[in-house]
């Protein structure tokens, strides 16, 4: 069968959004599934990362047409082209404040919006006069679900609508200077999409539970890991490493960490020497100055965006890995992406979270690591130190269990299962 995967991040865009309906179409022919991309002829990738070419099956056949992007007007009058809605500015200028006010009611649900119309003219062409057994579209950008809505409504196309995170219950949407009214049209057009899509996708259970109410249809279908699990630990740094891959907005920003960081240092010589926590990806400028204030510098090293194959070399290498979700009120729903690819690593994890959330469901089911609550300032101390411990007594490992279902191949397996 053929599948139209309709999606605003292709390569060579970087970072996570590019990362799921990658792998998907990957492996989509290993199970009969053909894929067919669409996307965007002149996107404005923050992120680029020229090496996940290699991942694009040959011979795909890729539809591209031009994107109007206000973004990039706004960035001429001062708004960072690398910032996204969820790096949003803490501190932002009075003219800052207006371009924040204009994308937030005026650009909706996204910046993408003027892409939906041309999008839809074109794809009803090409739908007429090529074989399609079903269209797929995944947000955010949630302005490619109403490219899936509009097709739907007006050829009756199958459709399946795949949210890689929430819209309105997306972690950075209560930061959003939204008016009443905007806020009533984001839920409308989230609800039409629902209401419409013959599948809902989804990454997690706490998502599913609340688009429930909504549709019937709705799957979780996890995020992954593309590789296989290493079962040794050659090449692993000298140092106690923690590393934490991906972006630490303000959000982010564990204030804990660092004064439990700073508590231990000061007390423990042996710890202050042996210990190394790198950030790897964009760190905004309010976790620096913590840092800073702290006086954490010597132990910590930032690492700007580097590529995903350099970001597996430093899980692979490091002593323990560390996962943070932002504390916001939908933290228990968050999955980052990359818990998938900790997990492939098979190193011990350190995850700052609700113990009670879906990221803390993975990590017991899995036996991968350790998850302690926004304020439990004990059991995190008590943990880098366990940590530390079995590190100074060369006995620094973990036995994961349950993780090969989790591989992109095997997701891939799922997607096509709910397509034919």
């Amino acid at each position: 069968m053929k599948v139209l995967i309709i999606t605003y991040y292709w390569p060579p865009a970087g970072g996570s959004g590019v990362q799921r309906w990658l792998k998907f179409v990957k492996y989509f022919r290993d199970f009969d599934v053909e894929p067919i991309v669409y996307t965007v002829e002149n996107p404005k990738y923050p992120i680029l990362d020229e090496s996940l070419q290699s991942d694009v099956p040959k011979n795909i056949e890729v539809l591209k047409q031009p994107i109007f992007e206000p973004n990039s007007i706004l960035s001429f009058f001062g708004k960072k082209k690398s910032e996204s809605a969820g790096f949003l500015n803490q501190k932002p200028t009075f003219f800052g404040r207006i371009l924040q006010y204009i994308r937030a009611n005026y650009f909706i649900p996204d910046a993408r919006k003027f892409w939906i119309k041309p999008s839809v003219k074109y794809l009803k062409k090409y739908i007429s006069t090529h074989k399609v057994d079903a269209i797929i579209t995944t947000g955010p950008p949630h302005s490619m679900h109403l490219i899936g809505l509009k097709l739907k409504q007006q050829l009756g196309v199958k459709w399946i609508a795949d949210f890689r995170d929430p819209w309105t219950e997306i972690d950075y949407f209560h930061q959003l200077p939204l008016t009443k009214k905007a806020i009533n049209k984001h839920h409308f057009l989230e609800q039409e999409v629902l209401l419409n899509a013959d599948k809902v996708l989804v990454v997690g259970n706490t998502m599913n539970k609340n688009y429930a109410k909504f549709s019937n249809n709705v799957v979780t279908i996890t995020n992954g890991f593309d590789g296989e699990v290493l079962t040794s630990e050659n090449n692993l740094d000298s140092k106690f490493t923690i590393t934490h891959i991906g972006l630490m907005n303000a959000d982010r920003n564990p204030k804990m960490l660092w004064d439990v960081l700073a508590e231990i240092i000061s007390e423990n010589t042996d710890f202050k020497n042996d210990f190394i926590l790198k950030l790897i990806g964009k760190v905004d400028p309010s976790v620096v100055e913590v840092i800073a204030n702290k006086k954490l510098q010597n132990n910590i090293e930032i690492v700007s965006y580097v590529s995903h194959n350099k970001v597996l070399e430093y899980q692979k290498k490091s002593q323990v890995l560390l996962l943070l979700l932002n504390n916001v009120p939908s933290a228990k729903g968050i999955i980052t992406g990359k818990i998938f690819e900790y997990l492939m690593v098979n190193r011990p994890i350190l995850a700052i979270a609700p113990v009670d959330g879906d990221l803390a469901e993975i990590l017991n089911e899995t036996n991968a690591g350790v998850v302690v609550d926004f304020e439990d300032r004990t059991k995190l101390k008590n943990s880098i130190l366990e940590l530390y411990s079995k590190y100074k007594e060369h006995n620094l490992s973990v036995n994961s269990k349950n993780i090969e279902k989790f591989h992109r191949r095997e997701l891939t397996k799922q997607v096509a299962e709910l397509l034919k």
